[in-house]
């Protein structure tokens, strides 16, 4: 894939949010896989009760924090500890950066990355709002993260990393900025089958929508590997399928890809 090419695909990805970051509630489903499934109002929280996140965690947050993307609920598999310094990939509105500050308290630290600058302010408002003191948000590419070596001990992310062009590229930046031990625990969507090429050649709508830009489990683990983490765990959840299916209606998507929970450790 060219730099001109992974530059585009940043821009459409980019355009897409920015859209569901000024208009929040105008989104019908999770990632938002086409521009028609953002035309009609949705109960974020019943779309967010199907990715697993408790109806504690859903009142837990301030209003506008979440936005009914995602695929799983990666902080409730993180294992998260008091004090600890979480970093979220693709950080949104912060629905998960302010489930995770929770967790590791005052002493603690979660840092939100996310490369559209209209999420960003978004998740400083809700921040404010809630109060969450020990949450920031920082404008930057999960591809060229704005944090230091070696700074945090755990990774989260909820079904962004597949929209990046450069997943290799993602997976040896989590490895830089990790604590030695540090680990990730991602959900995101892995492929089951070989896409078809209409899908797969879609570098707009369904790139952006979480489709495309899907990679296999071996492929993940391949990459992952190849950063240098040790202790690769990728599990499909094929009970997402249940919800995949309303992404692109008709479509039948969940024949190819499912949610899948990765966690890793850096060595």
């Amino acid at each position: 894939m060219s730099e001109t090419t992974k530059d585009q695909i940043r821009q459409n990805v980019r355009a897409k949010y920015q859209k569901i970051a000024v208009k929040p509630a105008k989104l019908s489903n999770s990632c938002c896989a086409t521009d028609s499934c953002c035309d009609t109002p949705a109960d974020f929280n019943e779309i967010s009760a199907k990715l697993g996140y408790s109806s504690e965690e859903l009142h837990a947050v301030p209003e506008g924090a979440n936005l009914g993307l995602g695929c799983g609920n990666p902080q409730a598999i993180a294992e998260l500890k008091p004090g600890e310094y979480v970093l979220d990939l693709g950080s949104g509105g912060g629905f998960d950066c302010f489930l995770a500050s929770r967790q590791v308290g005052n002493s603690g630290k979660v840092i939100g990355v996310d490369m559209t600058p209209d999420m960003v302010s978004l998740a400083r408002s809700n921040a404010a709002k809630g109060k969450f003191h020990n949450a920031e948000f920082r404008l930057g590419e999960i591809e060229h993260l704005p944090v230091a070596d070696q700074s945090v001990n755990v990774i989260i992310s909820n079904c962004v990393v597949n929209l990046s062009p450069d997943k290799q590229q993602v997976f040896d930046e989590a490895y830089r900025v990790l604590k030695p031990g540090g680990r990730i625990a991602i959900s995101d969507i892995v492929t089951t089958a070989e896409l078809p090429s209409e899908i797969k050649n879609d570098m707009s709508d369904l790139y952006s929508g979480c489709i495309s830009g899907a990679s296999s489990i071996a492929e993940i683990q391949e990459m992952l590997g190849r950063s240098g983490f040790s202790d690769i765990s990728i599990e499909p959840k094929d009970e997402s399928k249940a919800f995949i299916k309303d992404w692109v209606p008709g479509a039948n998507i969940e024949e190819y890809i499912v949610s899948a929970v990765i966690k890793a450790v850096r060595r």
